[in-house]
């Protein structure tokens, strides 16, 4: 697996004009609401982001989350911390995979010897996978591509003195209730996005939450103003309580279209890979290569699975959509592939 193969994300397997089941963005576009609080702050861009700003974003991530403004960071989405986590400095990294491939990108970009634990079968993390002289571990809860989510407890058991977890908890919204959320854990280094259920991935609008010592050493080495007025509005506006119902009642039916989608996929004799838990499900079918063509000459982008370390081209991950966008799709799947 190359370097490229790391940087591949569903954003290049899909394309205008295509039914899209690549991407894991819920909307078509943010909320009414939020686009006219966002156009409302364009007023202020001729003047440049307030240490004001900072601190409103910074505090409702705070009461969102029971935690103090100074254990948040806003973050260019959670991409741009990915970015940041050399600045740490782990002597080893372990990375759980397959998951979401930005960490283990930009710590082997910056030299840090980085080591693979591998899940398979029902892809449940193993503590003791984990090699012990790993000062750093990352994880994805719920898993992106497994689409597994991990408990908290079994993540708490991964800490250690001398050692730093770090939890990419993009999806962890999509999951109703946030049982298995680590966001009030001082001991853990959680990112959370904005993109997946605000539809804001044009934006990037993310946060990290952690110890204010261990957020120092991760921005060391930001610039000035490193985070736009727009950002700092969408994320301040997102984890407002109005946002936060609204964000659980989304959960809530994208985990209804995701029971009708699991159970259609079954009975069209197609391989569900583990239980899914968030908005997506990953599949496994037979000449996989061959059933993404053949979806895409009909305009259905999927996205392909081996540039995830530990699937193969056979792997498929798709997208929850409402029902009538999955029916389109099933009746577009290549059956005459044996499944």
């Amino acid at each position: 697996m190359t370097s490229e193969d790391l940087r591949h994300h569903g954003d290049r397997d899909t394309a205008p004009g295509m039914v899209d089941f690549a991407v894991n963005v819920w909307l078509p576009a943010p909320p009414r609401w939020l686009r006219d609080r966002l156009a409302a702050a364009l007023d202020r861009l001729a003047t440049y982001p307030s240490e004001a700003d900072d601190l409103a974003a910074r505090e409702a991530v705070a009461q969102r989350h029971g935690r103090s403004p100074d254990e948040v960071m806003v973050l260019n989405g959670s991409a741009e911390g990915f970015a940041l986590l050399p600045n740490l400095r782990p002597r080893l990294a372990a990375v759980v995979h397959p998951s979401f491939t930005e960490p283990e990108a930009a710590l082997r970009t910056a030299g840090i010897p980085v080591h693979r634990v591998m899940l398979d079968g029902d892809y449940a993390l193993r503590p003791g996978l984990v090699p012990d002289e790993a000062d750093m571990v990352v994880i994805g809860n719920p898993t992106n591509p497994t689409s597994v989510t991990h408990p908290a407890a079994v993540i708490r058991a991964l800490a250690r003195p001398g050692r730093l977890v770090v939890v990419d908890e993009a999806f962890m919204d999509a999951v109703p209730g946030e049982p298995e959320s680590l966001t009030g854990d001082p001991d853990v280094l959680v990112f959370r996005s904005l993109t997946k259920t605000w539809a804001l991935a044009g934006l990037r609008a993310g946060y990290v939450l952690g110890s204010p010592e261990t957020l120092a050493r991760l921005a060391i080495d930001r610039p000035q103003w490193p985070v736009g007025t727009l950002v700092l509005e969408a994320v301040t506006a997102c984890c407002s309580p109005a946002a936060i119902a609204e964000a659980e009642d989304t959960a809530r039916t994208v985990i209804e279209y995701r029971a009708e989608f699991v159970a259609a996929l079954r009975d069209a004799g197609i391989e569900v890979v583990a239980e899914p838990t968030a908005p997506f499900v990953l599949v496994r079918v037979p000449e996989g290569t061959r059933v993404r063509e053949t979806l895409r000459d009909k305009k259905f982008a999927v996205r392909r699975g081996e540039t995830f370390p530990g699937l193969s081209a056979d792997h498929i991950r798709l997208a929850v959509r409402p029902p009538d966008q999955t029916a389109r799709l099933l009746a577009a799947w290549p059956m005459e592939v044996p499944t």
